[in-house]
C-alpha cells in the first residue's frame, strides 16, 4: 500500500495533478514526484484570458497557466493545458447568471468541482492511464474499512475547503486524493520555497475567476442584457420604499446599497424575480429554522432515503460554522429538510447547505444540497 492508499509501487502509479498555477496544486506536484509517483500536470483554460490575464488573486487565467507550466519544468514533469472554455462556459458561468436571474446567490465554485473538476478532468486523466486525480484542495480523504472513501474537513480549519467539495460523489471519492488535507498552509508555503518553486509566494485566488473586479452584476448583464429588469423596493409591511436597477444587485441578507430610508435598519428578506421586486424588512425577519435542499448529493453510510431526524451538523455558508440541526428525507418531494437547531440569518436560496456528521473541527462531509426554499414564522406570514 503506497501513500496514496494504492496497491502499487509509487513509480508505476501515475497520478494526473490539476494544476491551477497557484502554490497549493504546484506543491501537490512536486511532493507526489519527491515521492517517485508518475506524475502529469493538467492545467483547464477555462475563460478568456482579458480583463483577468494579470488581476491579482484570479485563477485560471494567462498568467496562471504561464506560473503552471513554469512549477511543472522545475518539478521536472510533463504538462498539458486543456481548453475548457466551452464547458466551462455552459457549465458553470451560464448557470451562474441563470441562478442570479432566479433570485438565487449561487457558488460557481461548487458547479466547477462537480461538473468540470471532478467530473470531466477526471475522465480525461483516466484516458491518460492515471490511477488517481490529486488536487490542491484543503480537504481530507480517508479510506473507510469497508471499501470507498469517506471526506473530512481539513486539519487547517482557516484553509477547510470541504464547502465547495460537497458535491463529489462516492465514485469520485474513490479516484480523488487531495494531499494538503492533513497540512497547514504555512507549511505548504515552506515546501514551495524548499522546492523552488517560483509561486511560493504567489497570493490565493480569492475573486470568483471569471468575475474582474469581483463585480458579478456586469457579467451577468453582459450574459443577459434583456433579463435584467428594474422594479421596486418594497417592505414585508408593503410599504413601496424605492426602486432598483435589478434585481442581480442584491442577496438576502444585504443591508448595504439599499439607498431606501425608512427610518431603521433594513435587510434583503427576499427576491421575487417574477416581479422584479426586492423585499425587506428587520433583521429578525432574516431568521431561518428549516431549509428545503434541492440535487442532494450524499456521502454517508448509510442511505439518505432511510434518514429520519437524523443528528447532524450543517453549514449554510462557507464563512460560518457548522451548527447543529435534524436531517429528514421528503419522499414526497425528493428533497433534504434540514431543522436547525437555533435559527441562521440570512440564508439564501442557491446558496449550498452542506451537512456534516458533527460540528467538529475534522467532521466528516456526509454531503449536501442546493438551498432551495427556507421557512420563518416572520416569512410565513409575510
Amino acid at each position: 500500500m503506497n501513500s496514496l492508499d494504492l496497491h502499487k509501487a509509487p513509480e508505476d502509479t501515475r497520478v494526473v495533478v490539476a494544476m491551477s498555477g497557484g502554490v497549493d496544486s504546484s506543491v501537490v506536484a512536486a511532493l507526489l514526484k519527491r515521492d517517485g509517483y508518475d506524475v502529469v500536470g493538467i492545467t483547464l483554460q477555462l475563460y478568456d484570458h482579458g480583463a483577468a490575464t494579470h488581476r491579482r488573486g484570479a485563477c485560471c487565467a494567462g498568467q496562471d497557466i504561464h506560473d503552471a507550466r513554469r512549477a511543472a519544468e522545475t518539478i521536472g514533469i510533463p504538462h498539458y493545458v486543456l481548453d475548457y472554455e466551452d464547458r466551462f462556459r455552459e457549465a458553470v458561468i451560464d448557470r451562474f447568471a441563470d441562478s442570479y436571474l432566479q433570485g438565487e446567490t449561487p457558488i460557481p465554485c461548487v458547479e466547477c468541482n462537480r461538473s468540470i473538476k471532478f467530473r470531466d478532468l477526471l475522465t480525461t486523466a483516466q484516458d491518460l492511464g492515471a490511477d488517481v486525480l490529486a488536487t490542491g484542495h484543503y480537504v481530507a480523504s480517508r479510506a473507510l474499512p469497508g471499501g470507498g472513501r469517506a471526506l473530512h474537513r481539513a486539519l487547517d480549519p482557516a484553509r477547510d475547503q470541504s464547502y465547495f467539495l460537497y458535491a463529489t460523489t462516492p465514485r469520485q471519492l474513490d479516484l480523488l486524493r487531495f494531499p494538503l488535507g492533513e497540512r497547514p498552509k504555512d507549511e505548504t508555503r515552506a515546501l514551495a520555497k524548499a522546492f523552488g518553486l517560483s509561486v511560493a509566494d504567489k497570493p490565493d485566488s480569492q475573486d470568483i475567476c471569471f468575475v474582474p473586479q469581483g463585480r458579478y452584476q456586469d457579467v451577468i448583464a453582459r450574459l443577459r442584457p434583456d433579463a435584467v429588469r428594474p422594479g421596486e423596493i418594497v417592505h414585508l409591511d408593503g410599504r413601496r420604499l424605492g426602486r432598483h436597477d435589478g434585481i442581480i444587485g442584491f442577496t438576502v441578507g444585504q443591508r448595504r446599497g439599499l439607498n431606501v430610508a425608512a427610518g431603521e435598519p433594513l435587510y434583503v428578506v427576499r427576491l421575487e424575480p417574477g416581479e422584479a421586486r426586492v423585499v425587506v424588512g428587520p433583521r429578525e425577519a432574516l431568521a431561518t429554522s428549516v431549509i428545503r435542499l434541492a440535487d442532494p448529493n450524499w456521502l454517508g453510510d448509510a442511505p439518505l432515503s432511510a434518514s429520519r431526524n437524523l443528528p447532524v451538523a450543517v453549514r449554510v455558508r462557507s464563512t460560518r460554522e457548522p451548527r447543529p440541526a435534524h436531517l429528514t428525507w421528503n419522499p414526497d418531494t425528493d428533497s433534504v429538510e434540514i431543522t436547525l437547531a437555533t435559527p441562521e440569518d440570512g440564508v439564501s436560496p442557491g446558496q449550498a447547505c452542506v451537512i456534516y456528521a458533527d460540528d467538529g473541527p475534522r467532521a466528516r462531509v456526509l454531503g449536501g444540497g442546493t438551498i432551495r426554499r427556507v421557512e420563518t414564522e416572520r416569512l410565513a406570514a409575510a
